[in-house]
């Protein structure tokens, strides 16, 4: 047998799920230590999927019968696919359990939206689970799936609850440019952030450090208001900050969608993370990072 093939059949094997932006990221992190697998439900993803070291697989989660090839081919996932678009339930994870072996180790993506609105209040992941929309409500059922399939699988669930996600190409410069209002700072929201390139780290870090069963405040060390975020990112990249309107009238001119994300504050604290993960952040408060990336 040849030797380089030897070395990379003899990885441990891993199994990414949903690979987006996140999962793109976190390839290059696991290639050399896994031999990883990736799902996509897009054929044309397969060749940039294979560039990057993965083994991609063709598959999807709202159709069960598709998932049969994944059963039993990697004592660890890492869950990045979102819920369905409508519905209380989170049936792709419902899915993705029913094909998992006993034992596996899941590292699972979730939200910060899970805790709901905590008008501002410093909170830990002792926290109990509030989610107001329904976004956040079909993680927390994503969740609740998980942990029951840890116990009666023997299996280990690992979440990361991930606040806004951002990157130099996932900032808000659109909305910016299209003067898209924030909120007056009286009504203002606290918001929380983590680099995308960070959450895939973190993603790593879980493969080999969290505790089972354990839920991880996965956010940067910036305190910020939404609307002070806006400004921010306008005044690095030589942009008009946007107008700010009394919650009243915001209501008035934004969608529904856009409206619930201004309506809910909270700071994450992130100790649990630092302590456990040792997770040392590359982009630790977004002003330097923000910064850094309009150079």
């Amino acid at each position: 047998m040849n030797t380089q093939n030897k070395i990379r059949f003899d990885k441990p094997r891993l199994l990414i799920v949903g690979c987006g932006d996140v999962g793109m990221r976190l390839l290059p992190l696991v290639a050399k230590r896994f031999r990883v697998f990736a799902v996509t439900s897009q054929p044309a993803r397969c060749a940039e999927l294979r560039a990057a070291g993965a083994v991609p697989i063709v598959a999807d989660l709202d159709r069960p019968a598709s998932l049969t090839r994944l059963a039993r081919l990697a004592p660890r996932v890492v869950h990045l696919a979102p819920p369905p678009r409508q519905g209380a339930l989170d049936l792709r994870t419902r899915n993705l359990t029913a094909i998992l072996p006993e034992g596996t180790h899941v590292v699972y993506i979730s939200t910060s939206g899970v805790y709901g609105d905590r008008k501002g209040a410093l909170i830990d992941e002792t926290a109990p689970r509030a989610a107001r929309n329904a976004r956040a409500q079909r993680r927390v059922d994503a969740e609740q799936v998980l942990r029951a399939w840890a116990v009666g699988a023997g299996g280990k669930v690992s979440i990361l609850r991930a606040p806004g996600i951002y990157a130099k190409d996932r900032l808000p410069l659109e909305r910016l440019r299209q003067g898209t209002p924030a909120l007056a700072p009286q009504d203002d929201v606290y918001t929380n952030h983590i680099h995308a390139d960070d959450l895939a780290r973190l993603a790593l870090l879980a493969l080999f450090r969290a505790r089972p069963g354990r839920a991880y405040n996965a956010s940067d060390d910036t305190h910020m208001k939404m609307g002070e975020y806006f400004d921010l990112v306008a005044d690095a990249f030589g942009l008009p900050r946007p107008p700010r309107l009394a919650r009243a009238d915001l209501e008035q001119v934004v969608s529904p969608m856009l409206l619930s994300f201004m309506s809910e504050s909270r700071r994450l604290d992130n100790r649990r993370l630092k302590r456990e993960l040792r997770a040392g952040l590359r982009y630790p408060r977004v002003e330097q990072a923000v910064a850094d990336m309009a150079k």
